[in-house]
């Protein structure tokens, strides 16, 4: 079970990061044509969708985490606020929420800017999110330890 537990935080841990950097390639990709008359290209549709599978990912990582952990009769994130680990769940599901949100409501707009408008706000708001519930004062890259 350690094992598992050690694989599964790595890939949680590499996962933060590939949010992290999706979800400015979304920001980039959508301000860009927020204020001007771009369309609105597919390469504008994958960043949305990849900051959106990315942050799904990262859930599932995340609650198979809890649940292995939960099995166990530990208690994530020991050393913080008892309140964090129930923070850091509840933040990582909103943002999955907002980026799906987003998502739906960027294909469903009728013109380029709002599809635009829509990408870049539902992404702030995803991205403020997980911000939120990243627990800083850990190790920025955990690999295999």
């Amino acid at each position: 079970m350690a094992t598992l537990y050690v694989i599964l935080l790595t890939l949680h841990n590499l996962t933060r990061w590939l949010v992290l950097l999706a979800g400015i390639w979304a920001l980039l990709r959508s301000f860009r044509g927020v204020g001007g008359v771009q369309p609105f290209t597919a390469t504008d549709r994958r960043a949305v969708a990849l900051f959106m599978g990315s942050i799904h990912l990262q859930v599932v990582l995340g609650l198979l985490l809890f649940g292995l952990l939960g099995s166990q009769g530990a208690r994530a994130f020991a050393e913080s606020r008892p309140s964090f680990q129930w923070e850091h769940v509840g933040l990582g599901l909103v943002a999955a929420v907002l980026a799906t949100v987003g998502n739906t409501l960027t294909k469903r707009a009728a013109g380029n800017q709002a599809k635009f408008r829509a990408a870049s706000l539902w992404t702030v708001l995803s991205l403020l999110a997980v911000l939120l519930a990243i627990p800083w004062w850990r190790p920025l890259l955990r690999l295999f330890a």
